[in-house]
Protein backbone atom coordinates (compact mmCIF):
# COMPACT_ATOMS: atom_id res chain seq x y z
CA UNK A 1 0.00 0.00 0.00
CA UNK A 2 1.48 3.38 -1.02
CA UNK A 3 1.94 6.57 0.83
CA UNK A 4 -0.91 8.01 -0.42
CA UNK A 5 -3.81 5.34 -0.09
CA UNK A 6 -3.04 4.63 3.61
CA UNK A 7 -3.24 8.20 4.04
CA UNK A 8 -6.70 8.42 2.51
CA UNK A 9 -7.38 5.21 4.25
CA UNK A 10 -6.85 7.20 7.27
CA UNK A 11 -8.82 9.68 6.47
CA UNK A 12 -11.77 7.42 5.60
CA UNK A 13 -11.32 5.75 9.05
CA UNK A 14 -11.26 8.88 11.15
CA UNK A 15 -14.08 10.05 9.36
CA UNK A 16 -16.33 6.82 9.96
CA UNK A 17 -15.26 6.65 13.54
CA UNK A 18 -15.84 10.61 14.45
CA UNK A 19 -18.99 11.78 15.21
CA UNK A 20 -20.49 15.81 15.03
CA UNK A 21 -20.60 15.25 18.96
CA UNK A 22 -17.50 17.67 19.35
CA UNK A 23 -19.16 20.40 17.38
CA UNK A 24 -22.33 19.70 19.43
CA UNK A 25 -20.58 20.38 22.29
CA UNK A 26 -19.12 23.80 21.11
CA UNK A 27 -22.63 24.71 19.80
CA UNK A 28 -24.22 24.13 23.63
CA UNK A 29 -21.35 25.89 25.48
CA UNK A 30 -21.37 28.69 23.31
CA UNK A 31 -24.87 29.17 23.50
CA UNK A 32 -24.57 29.21 27.14
CA UNK A 33 -22.03 31.86 26.66
CA UNK A 34 -23.92 33.91 24.44
CA UNK A 35 -27.23 33.83 26.99
CA UNK A 36 -24.91 34.48 30.00
CA UNK A 37 -22.79 37.62 28.21
CA UNK A 38 -26.30 39.13 28.83
CA UNK A 39 -27.20 38.51 32.12
CA UNK A 40 -23.49 38.20 34.00
CA UNK A 41 -20.45 40.54 34.27
CA UNK A 42 -17.82 40.65 32.03
CA UNK A 43 -15.97 38.70 35.11
CA UNK A 44 -18.01 36.17 35.82
CA UNK A 45 -18.79 35.38 31.75
CA UNK A 46 -14.60 34.92 31.73
CA UNK A 47 -14.60 32.85 34.61
CA UNK A 48 -17.77 30.31 32.54
CA UNK A 49 -15.11 30.42 29.61
CA UNK A 50 -12.00 29.89 31.25
CA UNK A 51 -13.32 27.21 33.03
CA UNK A 52 -16.21 25.60 30.91
CA UNK A 53 -14.50 25.16 28.12
CA UNK A 54 -12.71 22.40 29.39
CA UNK A 55 -16.06 21.03 29.97
CA UNK A 56 -16.48 20.49 26.03
CA UNK A 57 -14.57 17.39 25.67
CA UNK A 58 -16.67 15.84 28.46
CA UNK A 59 -19.89 16.69 26.72
CA UNK A 60 -18.96 15.14 23.55
CA UNK A 61 -18.17 11.92 25.24
CA UNK A 62 -21.90 12.12 26.72
CA UNK A 63 -23.71 13.10 23.52
CA UNK A 64 -22.20 10.31 21.73
CA UNK A 65 -23.09 7.71 24.88
CA UNK A 66 -26.77 9.28 24.68
CA UNK A 67 -26.50 8.55 20.80
CA UNK A 68 -25.64 4.91 21.39
CA UNK A 69 -22.24 5.68 20.15
CA UNK A 70 -19.01 4.54 20.81
CA UNK A 71 -16.33 6.62 22.92
CA UNK A 72 -13.50 7.70 21.22
CA UNK A 73 -11.82 5.27 19.52
CA UNK A 74 -8.26 4.67 20.29
CA UNK A 75 -6.05 7.33 19.36
CA UNK A 76 -2.77 4.45 18.48
CA UNK A 77 -5.33 2.84 16.14
CA UNK A 78 -5.24 5.79 14.28
CA UNK A 79 -2.53 8.29 14.16
CA UNK A 80 -4.99 11.19 12.17
CA UNK A 81 -7.13 10.76 15.83
CA UNK A 82 -3.92 11.16 17.98
CA UNK A 83 -2.70 14.39 16.38
CA UNK A 84 -6.45 15.73 16.59
CA UNK A 85 -6.33 14.94 20.16
CA UNK A 86 -3.21 15.94 20.65
CA UNK A 87 -4.38 19.38 19.67
CA UNK A 88 -6.35 19.61 22.51
CA UNK A 89 -3.42 19.57 24.85
CA UNK A 90 -1.75 22.49 22.76
CA UNK A 91 -5.03 24.38 23.19
CA UNK A 92 -4.60 24.18 27.26
CA UNK A 93 -0.82 24.96 27.40
CA UNK A 94 -2.17 28.41 25.51
CA UNK A 95 -4.55 29.35 27.64
CA UNK A 96 -2.24 30.92 30.34
CA UNK A 97 -1.39 33.42 27.78
CA UNK A 98 -5.04 34.36 27.40
CA UNK A 99 -5.20 34.70 31.16
CA UNK A 100 -2.24 36.62 31.82
CA UNK A 101 -3.05 39.05 29.14
CA UNK A 102 -6.97 39.19 30.56
CA UNK A 103 -5.56 40.07 34.29
CA UNK A 104 -2.72 42.45 33.20
CA UNK A 105 -5.10 44.29 30.92
CA UNK A 106 -8.05 44.34 33.39
CA UNK A 107 -10.27 43.26 30.66
CA UNK A 108 -11.92 40.18 31.21
CA UNK A 109 -13.30 40.43 27.24
CA UNK A 110 -10.28 39.14 26.39
CA UNK A 111 -10.72 35.69 28.03
CA UNK A 112 -13.71 35.26 26.04
CA UNK A 113 -11.81 36.64 22.55
CA UNK A 114 -9.17 34.30 23.57
CA UNK A 115 -11.09 30.98 24.22
CA UNK A 116 -13.26 32.22 21.12
CA UNK A 117 -9.96 31.95 18.78
CA UNK A 118 -8.01 29.35 21.04
CA UNK A 119 -10.92 26.67 20.21
CA UNK A 120 -10.98 27.27 16.55
CA UNK A 121 -7.94 26.19 16.17
CA UNK A 122 -8.50 22.23 17.19
CA UNK A 123 -10.16 22.74 13.95
CA UNK A 124 -7.07 22.39 12.03
CA UNK A 125 -5.69 19.35 12.89
CA UNK A 126 -9.55 18.17 12.71
CA UNK A 127 -9.99 18.82 9.00
CA UNK A 128 -6.43 17.68 7.98
CA UNK A 129 -7.65 14.63 9.57
CA UNK A 130 -10.96 14.30 7.98
CA UNK A 131 -9.36 15.68 4.62
CA UNK A 132 -11.77 18.26 4.69
CA UNK A 133 -10.49 22.09 4.07
CA UNK A 134 -13.60 23.11 6.10
CA UNK A 135 -11.41 23.19 9.42
CA UNK A 136 -9.22 25.95 8.60
CA UNK A 137 -11.61 27.92 6.84
CA UNK A 138 -13.75 27.24 10.16
CA UNK A 139 -10.26 28.39 12.31
CA UNK A 140 -9.25 31.18 9.83
CA UNK A 141 -13.03 32.69 9.96
CA UNK A 142 -13.74 32.48 13.56
CA UNK A 143 -10.54 34.21 14.31
CA UNK A 144 -10.93 37.10 12.14
CA UNK A 145 -14.47 37.40 12.75
CA UNK A 146 -13.65 37.17 16.41
CA UNK A 147 -11.23 40.23 16.21
CA UNK A 148 -13.47 41.90 14.21
CA UNK A 149 -16.14 41.97 16.59
CA UNK A 150 -13.95 42.52 19.42
CA UNK A 151 -13.33 45.59 17.94
CA UNK A 152 -15.88 46.89 16.53
CA UNK A 153 -18.54 46.51 18.61
CA UNK A 154 -19.48 48.23 21.69
CA UNK A 155 -18.07 47.03 24.69
CA UNK A 156 -21.94 46.25 26.01
CA UNK A 157 -22.23 43.63 23.73
CA UNK A 158 -18.62 42.55 22.82
CA UNK A 159 -18.93 39.22 24.30
CA UNK A 160 -22.39 38.36 23.08
CA UNK A 161 -20.68 39.13 19.84
CA UNK A 162 -18.30 37.02 19.94
CA UNK A 163 -19.87 34.55 21.15
CA UNK A 164 -22.33 34.87 18.12
CA UNK A 165 -19.45 34.73 15.50
CA UNK A 166 -18.55 31.40 17.03
CA UNK A 167 -22.16 29.70 16.51
CA UNK A 168 -22.05 31.24 12.73
CA UNK A 169 -18.73 29.66 12.23
CA UNK A 170 -20.39 26.73 13.99
CA UNK A 171 -23.80 26.60 11.70
CA UNK A 172 -21.51 26.93 8.67
CA UNK A 173 -19.20 24.28 9.11
CA UNK A 174 -21.93 21.99 9.35
CA UNK A 175 -23.64 22.67 6.97
CA UNK A 176 -20.40 22.75 5.01
CA UNK A 177 -19.15 19.15 6.52
CA UNK A 178 -22.75 17.23 6.18
CA UNK A 179 -22.91 18.47 2.33
CA UNK A 180 -19.50 17.26 1.61
CA UNK A 181 -19.94 14.02 3.49
CA UNK A 182 -23.27 13.47 1.32
CA UNK A 183 -21.50 14.19 -1.42
CA UNK A 184 -18.76 11.88 -0.76
CA UNK A 185 -21.11 8.61 0.42
CA UNK A 186 -23.05 9.24 -2.77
Amino acid sequence: MNQDSRLSALHAQFLATSSQSMPLAGIIFWSVVAVSSRVFSAQQVAYLVGFGSGAIFPLALLIDRLRGRKPVATPNKNPLLGMFLQSLVVVALLWPFVIIAAVVSSSPDLVVLGGAILMGIVWIPYGWAADDPVGMRHAIARCVLSYTAFVLVPPAYRTSAVAIVVLMCYAYSLATMRRAYKESTS
